[in-house]
């Protein structure tokens, strides 16, 4: 059955009239969606999933696998009834070749069939109950299959793929940790090459790993009054955040930290117009707004010749001491900026007359910052001053100032 004669045989049948009646009734939901609000557009949400993409999926589940066991696939040239659903159907490769496994798996597991066409599970709950039949077999889930299909019914995905990793265990322990061992080697993390200014970032862990990595990034992650960068943002600042830190670094910032070089020359650092970019040790650069944000709180070594670079490591000296450091900490407390109150361990000391401009490195000229809002100062154009008991600020442009008081 070739996908042209396909489309000639369904126009005089009875799935051409119900596909038509489909699209009529996608268009009229399409459009109720544009018009409903609050309660009634929720309610609506749920239903889209209930009445039609999770019923569809399960008749999808259906068809695929009476079409896989048909061969008929390979008369439009396709090797595999997931070539042809990546193709024709437009899926990936993964997602083609789940709804094959859970086609197969649902033949075997009546209950979840139904219910799965019945609306009462979503899509993601039935694909946990199939990959659990793929690894201790469909008739080891037809005896828990009841108390399975009840937790789906009242549980998340994430919560209800415990439940069936616990069922897994008890039925073949040695099974489930063999695929821990297998989740454990295909671990990795790469750290791609600076493009465009941006580096990518991607790996796999196993469940133990992700878990202490979230753990660990949780308590950097939380949102504060007015923030408005998104989970991911602040997943990726809790991240360098962290890393920031070192394993040796003081709670108040003064300790070691991981060694970020940064190779300038004078002119950048001074911000001197045609002076080339700061250049990363480890690839990329970064422009002359960056060099002097972390000139404001790091080690600086003066170097005129390659022989020098180890011993000026060792002899770097800081624009901010550590005992000016822990004086700025125990004034500020944390970020000055109005509104933030990020702590201390997340800031740096920012000059309010910049160090790179003769600014001094004594309390009065200092204020904590953190990251963010030290790079929107260098970076952004933001002006940050204090006056008596209050810090203001002025967005860039020449924008009037607008004052927040900050009492200390």
């Amino acid at each position: 059955m070739a996908a042209s004669g396909s489309v000639v045989e369904l126009r005089n049948s009875r799935a051409r009239t119900a596909a038509q009646h489909l699209q009529a009734a996608v268009n009229r939901i399409a459009a109720c969606v544009h018009e409903a609000d609050g309660p009634e557009l929720g309610e609506l949400l749920i239903q889209i999933r209930e009445v039609g993409v999770d019923p569809l999926e399960a008749a999808f589940a259906t068809g695929v696998r009476r079409f896989d066991r048909s061969g008929e696939y390979a008369a439009d040239g396709a090797l595999s009834v997931v070539a042809w659903l990546k193709w024709k159907c437009k899926l990936s490769g993964g997602a083609a070749a789940e709804r094959v496994e859970i086609g197969k798996q649902l033949e075997r597991l009546p209950k979840t069939e139904e219910a799965f066409a019945r609306g009462d599970l979503g899509y993601q709950h039935v694909a946990v109950i199939a990959r659990t039949a793929e690894n201790v077999g469909a008739e080891a889930v037809r005896t828990e299959e009841r108390n399975l299909l009840k937790a789906a019914q009242s549980m998340d995905p994430g919560q209800f793929t415990t439940v069936a990793k616990n069922f897994e265990h008890r039925v073949d322990a040695a099974g489930a940790l063999a695929e821990a061992n297998r989740a454990y080697q295909r671990r990795y993390l790469h750290v791609g090459d600076p493009q465009d200014g941006v580096v990518r970032i991607d790996g796999l862990l196993d469940s133990e790993g992700g878990a202490t990595v979230r753990a660990a990034l949780a308590a950097r992650m939380k949102p504060i009054k007015d923030d408005d960068r998104t989970h991911g943002q602040r997943c990726a600042d809790a991240l360098v955040e962290f890393c920031r830190q070192g394993a040796g670094s003081k709670r108040d910032g003064s300790g070691p930290r991981p060694q970020l070089i940064i190779r300038a020359t004078v002119e950048t650092l001074a911000g001197i117009p045609g002076a080339p970019a700061g250049e990363l040790e480890g690839g990329g650069t970064v422009p002359a707004e960056t060099v002097q944000r972390y000139a404001c709180d790091s080690a600086l070594i003066r170097m005129t010749g390659r022989a020098e670079l180890e011993h000026e490591r060792n002899h770097a000296s800081r624009t901010l001491p550590s005992s000016t450091r822990r004086a700025l900490e125990a004034r500020d407390r944390r970020c000055v900026w109005p509104g933030c109150g990020r702590p201390s361990a997340w800031c740096d000391g920012h000059h309010l007359v910049w160090w790179t401009k003769g600014g001094e490195s004594s309390l009065p000229n200092l204020a904590l910052l953190c990251r963010p809002h030290h790079r929107m100062v260098h970076e952004g154009g933001w002006s940050l001053l204090r006056r008596k008991d209050q810090w203001l600020v002025q967005p860039p442009g020449q924008i009037p100032v607008r004052v927040v008081a900050r009492r200390e």
